[in-house]
């Protein structure tokens, strides 16, 4: 899957999920590289990834607001349906909760819904190393994958870092990483 045009002749949909990391800092990089090939990208945030993203240059970079919360039940969708998901950086907390199917915030309701419906989504944690030895994330992760969604975890895609430590680490964060994913869903070796 690259960001063509689907059957109706518009540009295929990529929602980009930030959460609660230094690395949403630079969520604009993902973004960028899947306009690149073609996506129309939305970003949506958890509420503490909020705090770290610029949201009006994330809003002119895509040309649609960055949505966080659930709207009104009488407002209108403001985001064209997703096509695809990649969740980047994808926290602990929301790896745990989806996992569990909670939707208690927009990201979450938007990743469990998703799911239900097929939707291709791609999840890359950044975490630290103590963080991501708990568990219960582990078998987050395990679930996810078992369900369908592309997990890129590991040393493989990413080593990882001691506490306190991952802001030093995002400058060299593989941000293709995702979109190659999602290349490969649609396009499996024959």
């Amino acid at each position: 899957m690259s960001g063509t045009h689907s059957s109706n002749g518009r540009r295929e949909v990529l929602y980009v999920i930030a959460c609660g990391s230094p690395l949403a800092r630079h969520v604009g990089n993902l973004v960028d590289l899947a306009q690149q090939d073609g996506w129309d990208v939305c970003v949506v945030t958890t509420p503490d990834g909020a705090k770290f993203v610029d949201r009006a240059a994330l809003a002119r970079q895509t040309g649609h607001p960055v949505r966080t919360h659930y709207k009104q039940p009488t407002d209108p969708d403001v985001l064209p349906p997703a096509d695809a998901m990649i969740v980047c950086p994808a926290t602990v907390n929301t790896v745990n909760k989806w996992a569990a199917g909670i939707a208690d915030t927009l990201a979450l309701g938007l990743l469990v819904e998703a799911q239900g419906l097929g939707v291709p989504i791609v999840a890359v944690p950044f975490t630290n190393a103590a963080m991501a030895a708990h568990p219960a994330f582990r078998a987050g992760l395990a679930r996810l994958d078992e369900w369908g969604v592309t997990v890129l975890f590991g040393d493989h895609v990413f080593p990882l870092h001691a506490p306190g430590t991952g802001a030093q680490h995002v400058q060299a964060f593989p941000w293709e990483v995702g979109l190659t994913a999602l290349r490969a869903r649609s396009c499996p070796l024959v």
